[in-house]
């Protein structure tokens, strides 16, 4: 099983103080709250001491199974990040956590799985070059999706330009400002009119706002050649306008 043990350089220096949880994969619940810099969320999976913290880390390695390191926020000054640990510790109450003692007294960045973290900052920015519909699915994207269920996610159902999107070759879903993956599109159509992998028939019923979603489009495609996903898959679009903060629509156009 690989573990990350470190943070890349580039990721540290703008990590700044950050505030970190360890979860527990067995029930999801966190049981552990820390804050730090560097790689000071690491520091615990070497930890020898007894203590609750290391008596939870121990029974996961008898089951071979590794804790989700997940930074809260970051970004913040250490002020900020002794706030933060505490006010944290006081909502999941201490009885709930093996910390031993409670926390030291603008838009901050969120929860994030520390896999995650370093693939937002350190990646390289992509050029794009090819027309293509960006696909912002910060909702609902989570850590992982198997390929299906990010394809579903990324290709049903949105309110578009339909002439603009007909115009694109291909589709990239983009999760805080880095492309998931890249899809060539064969067609669209209706919202709702195909099956989904989570779908139990295809009779969706499906309401966004008092708007069925067959009002919107979906598109039907695959996975994009590899020379495609080797250029664009992992890369950030964080620097385009389009991205700016504050634009909140999920569809974004490029040369289309």
């Amino acid at each position: 099983m690989n573990i990350i043990n470190s943070f890349p350089q580039k990721v540290k220096e703008q990590l700044k103080s950050y505030v970190y949880l360890y979860v527990d994969p067995r029930n999801g619940n966190p049981f552990y709250v820390g804050k730090g810099k560097g790689n000071r969320i690491f520091s615990h999976l070497k930890d020898k001491t007894e203590t609750e913290k290391t008596k939870v880390l121990n029974e996961l390695q008898k089951l071979k199974l590794s804790p989700i390191c997940e930074v809260l926020k970051y970004g913040l000054s250490e002020h900020e990040a002794f706030l933060i640990e505490s006010a944290v510790i006081d909502l999941l109450k201490l009885t709930k956590l093996t910390n031993k003692v409670h926390g030291h007294h603008a838009d901050l960045k969120g929860r994030t799985r520390v896999e995650d973290l370093i693939k937002i900052l350190n990646s390289a920015e992509a050029e794009l070059k090819e027309p293509a519909i960006l696909i912002v699915i910060n909702q609902a994207y989570r850590f992982g999706m198997s390929p299906q269920e990010l394809y579903d996610a990324t290709r049903s159902a949105w309110r578009i330009d339909l002439q603009r999107g007909e115009k694109a070759k291909y589709a990239m879903a983009v999760y805080r400002g880095i492309i998931q993956e890249v899809y060539t599109i064969s067609k669209w159509v209706e919202g709702g009119s195909t099956m989904r992998f989570t779908d139990e028939d295809n009779s969706l019923e499906i309401k966004d706002s008092n708007e069925t979603i067959k009002t919107r489009w979906e598109f039907v495609g695959n996975i994009a050649e590899t020379k495609i996903r080797k250029k664009y898959k992992g890369k950030s679009v964080s620097h385009y306008s389009m991205f700016i903060k504050g634009a909140r629509n999920p569809i974004k156009y490029w040369k289309c």
